[in-house]
């Protein structure tokens, strides 16, 4: 189990979303290796991240165009939070294993976009939320001059 939270800084002219700091509170029963899953926490969120901001496969109506790791976007390492603190919850030997995998990438999205709702007051609900597609969101919703 995950609870995650995103701090945002949010530059509506430019659409420049940088996200500051993710606190993650995580849960998975007993932990054996507590630096190694600190490290695969950190990685899931990042994950998330690079899919939130970025990347999109792009199709046509035959084929997948996406096909390589020179054009695709990915996030780079300017792009990560400054902080990211892990809370590991329930580290007792008495409880059972449950997995750790990857359960820190799923809420990422949501929380970055409830972030930013929180910094704008404008809901986006589509990923990735690259700069151009913020612009236009701030715009439609008249948060900046069109």
């Amino acid at each position: 189990m995950v609870a995650l939270v995103a701090e945002v800084a949010v530059n509506l002219e430019s659409g420049e979303l940088k996200v500051k700091r993710f606190v993650v509170a995580h849960d998975c029963g007993h932990v054996i290796n507590p630096s190694s899953l600190l490290g695969t926490i950190e990685a899931n969120l990042v994950q998330g991240l690079s899919r939130t901001l970025h990347e999109a496969v792009q199709f046509n109506a035959r084929e997948v165009l996406s096909r390589d790791w020179v054009t695709y976007p990915i996030l780079n390492s300017t792009e990560t939070p400054g902080a990211v603190d892990v809370v590991m919850l329930n580290n007792r030997p008495d409880t059972k294993l449950y997995g750790a995998g990857e359960p820190a990438t799923r809420p990422v999205a949501a929380v970055i976009g409830n972030a930013l709702f929180d910094a704008t007051g404008v809901r986006v609900r589509t990923i990735p939320f690259t700069r151009p597609a913020l612009v236009a969101a701030f715009q439609a919703a008249g948060a900046v001059p069109a």
